[in-house]
Protein backbone atom coordinates (compact mmCIF):
# COMPACT_ATOMS: atom_id res chain seq x y z
CA UNK A 1 0.00 0.00 0.00
CA UNK A 2 0.67 3.40 -0.45
CA UNK A 3 1.06 4.53 2.84
CA UNK A 4 3.09 1.55 4.67
CA UNK A 5 -0.28 -0.47 5.66
CA UNK A 6 -0.47 -4.27 4.57
CA UNK A 7 -3.82 -5.60 3.63
CA UNK A 8 -5.45 -8.51 2.00
CA UNK A 9 -8.48 -8.84 -0.34
CA UNK A 10 -10.04 -11.37 -0.84
CA UNK A 11 -12.41 -12.39 -3.40
CA UNK A 12 -16.01 -14.71 -3.13
CA UNK A 13 -18.37 -16.34 -5.25
CA UNK A 14 -21.51 -14.64 -4.37
CA UNK A 15 -23.94 -16.93 -5.86
CA UNK A 16 -22.82 -19.40 -3.48
CA UNK A 17 -23.04 -17.48 -0.21
CA UNK A 18 -19.73 -15.39 -0.88
CA UNK A 19 -19.85 -11.86 1.02
CA UNK A 20 -18.35 -10.23 -2.27
CA UNK A 21 -15.01 -8.55 -1.88
CA UNK A 22 -13.20 -9.01 1.88
CA UNK A 23 -10.42 -6.36 3.21
CA UNK A 24 -8.63 -8.02 5.88
CA UNK A 25 -5.64 -6.18 7.87
CA UNK A 26 -2.30 -7.82 7.72
CA UNK A 27 -0.15 -7.77 10.58
CA UNK A 28 3.38 -8.28 9.31
CA UNK A 29 5.27 -10.30 12.15
CA UNK A 30 2.39 -13.12 12.33
CA UNK A 31 0.88 -12.75 8.81
CA UNK A 32 -2.68 -13.11 10.37
CA UNK A 33 -5.84 -11.32 9.15
CA UNK A 34 -8.56 -9.47 10.48
CA UNK A 35 -11.76 -8.50 8.16
CA UNK A 36 -12.26 -4.62 8.45
CA UNK A 37 -15.01 -4.45 5.48
CA UNK A 38 -16.94 -6.68 3.01
CA UNK A 39 -17.89 -4.77 -0.63
CA UNK A 40 -20.61 -6.74 -2.72
CA UNK A 41 -20.14 -5.32 -6.02
CA UNK A 42 -20.20 -6.92 -9.17
CA UNK A 43 -21.93 -10.52 -8.88
CA UNK A 44 -18.63 -13.20 -8.51
CA UNK A 45 -15.26 -11.17 -7.89
CA UNK A 46 -13.39 -14.66 -8.27
CA UNK A 47 -10.04 -13.42 -9.09
CA UNK A 48 -8.60 -10.25 -7.85
CA UNK A 49 -5.74 -7.71 -8.88
CA UNK A 50 -3.90 -4.87 -7.37
CA UNK A 51 -2.24 -2.30 -9.53
CA UNK A 52 1.28 -1.54 -8.70
CA UNK A 53 0.79 1.25 -6.75
CA UNK A 54 -1.82 0.07 -4.35
CA UNK A 55 -4.44 2.30 -5.37
CA UNK A 56 -6.99 0.40 -7.31
CA UNK A 57 -8.15 -2.98 -7.09
CA UNK A 58 -9.47 -4.62 -10.10
CA UNK A 59 -12.24 -7.69 -10.10
CA UNK A 60 -14.06 -10.06 -12.57
CA UNK A 61 -17.53 -10.89 -12.30
CA UNK A 62 -17.62 -14.45 -13.23
CA UNK A 63 -20.88 -14.35 -15.14
CA UNK A 64 -22.35 -15.51 -18.59
CA UNK A 65 -22.52 -12.12 -19.26
CA UNK A 66 -18.52 -11.83 -18.00
CA UNK A 67 -17.68 -7.92 -16.66
CA UNK A 68 -14.43 -6.76 -14.92
CA UNK A 69 -14.65 -3.32 -12.20
CA UNK A 70 -12.04 -0.98 -10.82
CA UNK A 71 -12.19 -0.21 -7.07
CA UNK A 72 -10.48 2.36 -5.07
CA UNK A 73 -8.23 1.21 -2.27
CA UNK A 74 -8.22 3.69 1.10
CA UNK A 75 -5.21 4.41 2.52
CA UNK A 76 -4.33 2.44 5.62
CA UNK A 77 -4.40 5.70 7.83
CA UNK A 78 -7.93 6.56 6.55
CA UNK A 79 -11.14 6.10 8.72
CA UNK A 80 -12.56 3.54 5.69
CA UNK A 81 -11.52 0.46 4.89
CA UNK A 82 -14.45 0.11 2.12
CA UNK A 83 -13.08 -0.11 -1.34
CA UNK A 84 -15.03 2.31 -3.73
CA UNK A 85 -16.24 1.35 -7.10
CA UNK A 86 -15.02 3.86 -9.71
CA UNK A 87 -17.95 3.41 -12.29
CA UNK A 88 -19.78 0.93 -13.81
CA UNK A 89 -18.32 -3.08 -14.56
CA UNK A 90 -17.40 -3.10 -17.91
CA UNK A 91 -18.27 -5.82 -20.41
CA UNK A 92 -15.68 -8.10 -21.69
CA UNK A 93 -17.62 -9.50 -24.43
CA UNK A 94 -16.75 -13.00 -22.95
CA UNK A 95 -18.30 -15.31 -21.34
CA UNK A 96 -16.82 -17.00 -17.27
CA UNK A 97 -13.61 -14.41 -16.69
CA UNK A 98 -12.03 -16.46 -14.40
CA UNK A 99 -8.60 -14.17 -14.20
CA UNK A 100 -7.12 -11.05 -14.75
CA UNK A 101 -4.09 -9.28 -14.89
CA UNK A 102 -2.50 -5.95 -15.62
CA UNK A 103 -0.60 -5.70 -18.87
CA UNK A 104 0.51 -2.66 -21.06
CA UNK A 105 -1.76 0.14 -19.31
CA UNK A 106 -4.56 -2.37 -19.94
CA UNK A 107 -6.64 -5.04 -17.85
CA UNK A 108 -6.35 -8.41 -19.53
CA UNK A 109 -9.27 -11.37 -18.59
CA UNK A 110 -9.06 -14.75 -19.53
CA UNK A 111 -12.92 -15.94 -20.09
CA UNK A 112 -13.43 -19.60 -19.40
CA UNK A 113 -16.63 -20.27 -21.42
CA UNK A 114 -15.76 -18.19 -24.48
CA UNK A 115 -12.37 -19.33 -24.07
CA UNK A 116 -11.03 -15.65 -25.36
CA UNK A 117 -8.35 -12.99 -23.73
CA UNK A 118 -10.19 -9.38 -23.56
CA UNK A 119 -8.31 -6.71 -23.49
CA UNK A 120 -9.65 -3.09 -21.51
CA UNK A 121 -8.43 -0.32 -21.23
CA UNK A 122 -6.95 1.84 -17.77
CA UNK A 123 -7.00 5.33 -17.75
CA UNK A 124 -4.54 7.31 -15.35
CA UNK A 125 -6.53 7.50 -12.51
CA UNK A 126 -6.86 3.62 -12.64
CA UNK A 127 -10.30 3.76 -13.89
CA UNK A 128 -11.91 1.70 -16.07
CA UNK A 129 -12.68 2.73 -20.34
CA UNK A 130 -16.41 2.26 -20.61
CA UNK A 131 -15.63 -0.90 -23.45
CA UNK A 132 -13.45 -3.69 -24.19
CA UNK A 133 -10.87 -2.80 -26.52
CA UNK A 134 -10.35 -6.16 -27.99
CA UNK A 135 -11.58 -9.64 -27.95
CA UNK A 136 -9.00 -12.41 -29.62
CA UNK A 137 -11.31 -15.84 -29.97
CA UNK A 138 -8.66 -18.81 -30.34
CA UNK A 139 -8.19 -19.25 -34.55
CA UNK A 140 -6.29 -22.96 -34.05
CA UNK A 141 -7.98 -25.59 -32.71
CA UNK A 142 -4.52 -26.87 -30.38
CA UNK A 143 -3.69 -30.01 -29.61
CA UNK A 144 -7.62 -31.58 -28.97
CA UNK A 145 -9.52 -30.53 -31.95
CA UNK A 146 -12.18 -32.19 -30.46
CA UNK A 147 -12.21 -29.78 -27.53
CA UNK A 148 -13.30 -26.48 -26.84
CA UNK A 149 -10.99 -23.56 -25.88
CA UNK A 150 -11.23 -22.74 -22.04
CA UNK A 151 -8.89 -19.47 -21.40
CA UNK A 152 -7.91 -19.87 -17.37
CA UNK A 153 -5.38 -17.80 -16.76
CA UNK A 154 -3.36 -14.80 -18.23
CA UNK A 155 -0.39 -13.04 -16.73
CA UNK A 156 2.26 -10.87 -17.78
CA UNK A 157 5.84 -12.65 -18.07
CA UNK A 158 8.51 -10.74 -15.59
CA UNK A 159 9.98 -8.81 -18.48
CA UNK A 160 6.74 -7.28 -19.22
CA UNK A 161 7.13 -7.43 -22.97
CA UNK A 162 4.34 -10.31 -23.04
CA UNK A 163 1.39 -11.85 -21.60
CA UNK A 164 1.08 -15.34 -21.15
CA UNK A 165 -2.22 -17.19 -21.34
CA UNK A 166 -3.23 -20.72 -20.20
CA UNK A 167 -5.58 -22.51 -21.96
CA UNK A 168 -7.14 -25.61 -20.17
CA UNK A 169 -9.64 -26.55 -22.88
CA UNK A 170 -6.58 -26.87 -25.59
CA UNK A 171 -3.84 -28.20 -23.59
CA UNK A 172 -2.20 -24.88 -24.83
CA UNK A 173 -0.45 -21.40 -23.74
CA UNK A 174 -0.14 -18.54 -25.58
CA UNK A 175 1.98 -15.57 -26.28
CA UNK A 176 0.20 -12.72 -26.53
CA UNK A 177 1.36 -8.77 -27.29
CA UNK A 178 -1.43 -5.61 -27.53
CA UNK A 179 -2.12 -4.55 -31.12
CA UNK A 180 -4.07 -1.36 -30.89
CA UNK A 181 -5.18 -1.92 -28.19
CA UNK A 182 -6.14 -5.92 -28.27
CA UNK A 183 -4.49 -8.96 -28.04
CA UNK A 184 -2.91 -10.70 -30.93
CA UNK A 185 -1.30 -13.77 -30.66
CA UNK A 186 2.46 -14.27 -31.01
CA UNK A 187 2.74 -17.98 -30.67
CA UNK A 188 1.05 -20.88 -29.28
CA UNK A 189 3.00 -24.00 -27.45
CA UNK A 190 0.85 -27.30 -27.28
CA UNK A 191 1.13 -29.15 -24.06
CA UNK A 192 0.51 -33.10 -23.59
CA UNK A 193 -3.05 -34.12 -24.88
CA UNK A 194 -5.31 -34.62 -21.71
CA UNK A 195 -3.05 -32.43 -19.19
CA UNK A 196 -5.16 -29.58 -18.73
CA UNK A 197 -3.27 -26.60 -17.28
CA UNK A 198 -4.34 -24.39 -15.50
CA UNK A 199 -2.57 -21.78 -13.97
CA UNK A 200 1.12 -21.29 -14.58
CA UNK A 201 3.67 -18.85 -12.03
CA UNK A 202 7.19 -18.20 -13.36
CA UNK A 203 10.40 -18.13 -11.07
CA UNK A 204 12.04 -14.68 -10.17
CA UNK A 205 14.73 -15.66 -12.30
CA UNK A 206 12.57 -14.97 -15.36
CA UNK A 207 13.94 -17.95 -17.55
CA UNK A 208 11.86 -20.29 -15.94
CA UNK A 209 7.79 -21.12 -15.43
CA UNK A 210 6.05 -24.35 -13.48
CA UNK A 211 2.76 -24.60 -15.06
CA UNK A 212 0.04 -26.51 -13.10
CA UNK A 213 -2.09 -29.11 -14.72
CA UNK A 214 -5.91 -30.10 -13.63
CA UNK A 215 -6.68 -33.20 -15.31
CA UNK A 216 -3.66 -34.95 -14.87
CA UNK A 217 -1.95 -33.84 -11.20
CA UNK A 218 1.57 -32.69 -12.16
CA UNK A 219 3.20 -29.57 -13.02
CA UNK A 220 5.09 -28.65 -16.20
CA UNK A 221 8.60 -27.40 -16.24
CA UNK A 222 9.13 -25.40 -18.42
CA UNK A 223 11.99 -22.82 -19.90
CA UNK A 224 11.14 -19.31 -21.00
CA UNK A 225 12.79 -17.00 -23.52
CA UNK A 226 11.44 -13.59 -22.50
CA UNK A 227 13.60 -12.31 -26.11
CA UNK A 228 11.70 -14.21 -28.50
CA UNK A 229 8.39 -15.06 -26.24
CA UNK A 230 8.89 -18.76 -26.04
CA UNK A 231 8.07 -21.41 -23.73
CA UNK A 232 9.65 -24.44 -23.70
CA UNK A 233 7.74 -27.68 -22.04
CA UNK A 234 11.14 -29.60 -20.20
CA UNK A 235 9.49 -31.95 -17.52
CA UNK A 236 6.62 -32.68 -16.19
CA UNK A 237 6.44 -34.53 -12.77
CA UNK A 238 3.62 -35.44 -9.91
CA UNK A 239 2.51 -32.67 -7.40
CA UNK A 240 1.44 -35.96 -5.10
CA UNK A 241 3.46 -38.39 -3.72
CA UNK A 242 1.05 -41.45 -4.58
CA UNK A 243 -2.24 -42.24 -7.21
CA UNK A 244 -4.79 -39.86 -5.54
CA UNK A 245 -7.83 -41.27 -4.16
CA UNK A 246 -10.13 -39.62 -6.72
CA UNK A 247 -10.15 -36.77 -9.12
CA UNK A 248 -7.34 -34.57 -7.94
CA UNK A 249 -8.33 -31.23 -9.44
CA UNK A 250 -4.71 -29.43 -8.71
CA UNK A 251 -5.79 -25.64 -8.32
CA UNK A 252 -2.96 -22.81 -7.95
CA UNK A 253 0.93 -22.58 -7.94
CA UNK A 254 3.54 -20.16 -6.34
CA UNK A 255 6.96 -19.83 -6.14
CA UNK A 256 9.32 -18.21 -3.56
CA UNK A 257 10.29 -14.62 -4.05
CA UNK A 258 14.12 -16.33 -3.90
CA UNK A 259 13.02 -18.83 -5.92
CA UNK A 260 13.88 -22.03 -4.10
CA UNK A 261 10.21 -23.30 -3.23
CA UNK A 262 7.38 -24.37 -5.60
CA UNK A 263 3.91 -24.76 -3.94
CA UNK A 264 0.96 -26.19 -5.33
CA UNK A 265 -2.90 -26.60 -3.96
CA UNK A 266 -4.80 -29.33 -4.84
CA UNK A 267 -8.59 -29.36 -3.88
CA UNK A 268 -9.10 -33.12 -4.33
CA UNK A 269 -7.17 -33.94 -1.46
CA UNK A 270 -6.94 -31.04 0.37
CA UNK A 271 -3.26 -30.78 0.53
CA UNK A 272 -0.53 -28.10 -0.21
CA UNK A 273 2.91 -29.61 -2.30
CA UNK A 274 6.48 -28.37 -1.12
CA UNK A 275 9.10 -28.69 -3.80
CA UNK A 276 12.68 -27.71 -3.34
CA UNK A 277 14.11 -26.36 -6.44
CA UNK A 278 17.12 -27.29 -7.19
CA UNK A 279 19.34 -27.87 -10.34
CA UNK A 280 19.30 -31.12 -12.49
CA UNK A 281 21.15 -33.55 -14.79
CA UNK A 282 21.20 -31.54 -18.56
CA UNK A 283 18.41 -32.13 -20.84
CA UNK A 284 18.33 -31.58 -24.34
CA UNK A 285 14.77 -31.70 -24.67
CA UNK A 286 11.34 -32.42 -22.61
CA UNK A 287 11.88 -36.36 -22.88
CA UNK A 288 12.06 -36.43 -18.96
CA UNK A 289 8.49 -35.42 -18.94
CA UNK A 290 8.19 -39.51 -19.28
CA UNK A 291 10.67 -39.78 -16.47
CA UNK A 292 8.82 -38.60 -13.82
CA UNK A 293 11.46 -36.29 -12.93
CA UNK A 294 12.32 -32.52 -13.55
CA UNK A 295 15.99 -31.67 -14.73
CA UNK A 296 18.05 -28.91 -16.41
CA UNK A 297 18.57 -27.71 -19.74
CA UNK A 298 22.62 -27.65 -21.00
CA UNK A 299 24.22 -24.49 -20.57
CA UNK A 300 21.42 -22.09 -20.03
CA UNK A 301 20.42 -24.14 -16.60
CA UNK A 302 16.97 -24.55 -15.58
CA UNK A 303 15.83 -25.90 -12.04
CA UNK A 304 14.61 -29.58 -11.30
CA UNK A 305 11.77 -29.91 -8.82
CA UNK A 306 11.82 -32.07 -5.69
CA UNK A 307 8.35 -33.20 -4.47
CA UNK A 308 9.65 -32.53 -0.45
CA UNK A 309 6.42 -32.55 1.69
CA UNK A 310 2.61 -31.93 1.60
CA UNK A 311 0.53 -30.58 3.92
CA UNK A 312 -3.25 -30.36 4.84
CA UNK A 313 -4.16 -27.17 3.64
CA UNK A 314 -6.57 -26.12 6.55
CA UNK A 315 -9.77 -26.43 5.20
CA UNK A 316 -11.88 -28.04 1.77
CA UNK A 317 -11.22 -27.21 -1.93
CA UNK A 318 -8.44 -25.20 -1.79
CA UNK A 319 -9.13 -23.17 -4.88
CA UNK A 320 -5.89 -20.77 -4.72
CA UNK A 321 -2.82 -20.02 -2.83
CA UNK A 322 -0.91 -16.64 -2.48
CA UNK A 323 2.51 -15.90 -1.30
CA UNK A 324 3.82 -12.92 0.56
CA UNK A 325 5.95 -11.89 2.98
CA UNK A 326 7.05 -15.39 4.37
CA UNK A 327 3.11 -16.89 4.14
CA UNK A 328 1.31 -18.56 2.33
CA UNK A 329 -2.69 -17.63 2.34
CA UNK A 330 -5.10 -20.61 1.23
CA UNK A 331 -8.52 -19.58 -0.11
CA UNK A 332 -10.69 -22.79 0.64
CA UNK A 333 -13.98 -22.61 -0.97
CA UNK A 334 -15.54 -25.44 0.34
CA UNK A 335 -15.22 -24.79 4.07
CA UNK A 336 -15.54 -20.95 3.58
CA UNK A 337 -12.35 -20.02 5.60
CA UNK A 338 -8.72 -17.99 4.03
CA UNK A 339 -6.16 -19.95 6.21
CA UNK A 340 -2.78 -18.50 6.31
CA UNK A 341 0.74 -20.61 7.16
CA UNK A 342 4.67 -19.36 8.06
CA UNK A 343 6.63 -20.85 5.76
CA UNK A 344 9.86 -22.25 7.43
CA UNK A 345 12.93 -20.57 5.25
CA UNK A 346 14.69 -23.65 5.68
CA UNK A 347 12.61 -26.43 4.23
CA UNK A 348 9.68 -24.38 2.42
CA UNK A 349 7.09 -26.45 4.14
CA UNK A 350 4.23 -24.31 5.54
CA UNK A 351 3.00 -24.23 9.27
CA UNK A 352 -0.87 -23.33 9.86
CA UNK A 353 -0.97 -20.27 11.77
CA UNK A 354 -4.56 -19.31 11.49
CA UNK A 355 -8.09 -18.59 9.47
CA UNK A 356 -10.54 -16.46 9.06
CA UNK A 357 -14.33 -17.88 7.60
CA UNK A 358 -15.42 -16.10 4.15
CA UNK A 359 -18.19 -18.07 2.64
CA UNK A 360 -16.80 -19.54 -1.04
CA UNK A 361 -13.46 -17.78 -0.82
CA UNK A 362 -11.94 -18.41 -4.27
CA UNK A 363 -8.86 -15.55 -4.27
CA UNK A 364 -6.60 -13.78 -1.95
CA UNK A 365 -4.29 -10.80 -3.29
CA UNK A 366 -1.95 -9.07 -1.08
CA UNK A 367 -0.72 -5.21 -0.89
Amino acid sequence: MTDGGRRAFIGSFTTAGGPGIVTAALTPDDGALTVLSTVNGPPDPSCLALSPDGRTLYTVSETDEGAVAAFRVPGAGNAGHTPEQTGPAVPVHGDGPTHLCLFAGHVLTANYGSGSVTAVPVRADGSLARSASGVFPPTAPGPRPHRRPHAHQVQPDPSGRWAVGVDLGTDSVGVYTLADGAPARHREVALRPGSGPRHLAFHPDGTRAYLLNERSPTLTVCRWDAAEGTLRPLAEIPVLPGAPSGDAYPSGVAVSPDGRFVWTATRGEDVLSVFAVERGPDHADHSAASEGTAGGEGAAGTAGLRLTATVPCGGHWPRALTESHGFLYVANERSGDVTWFAVDPDTGVPRRRGSIPVTAASCVVVG
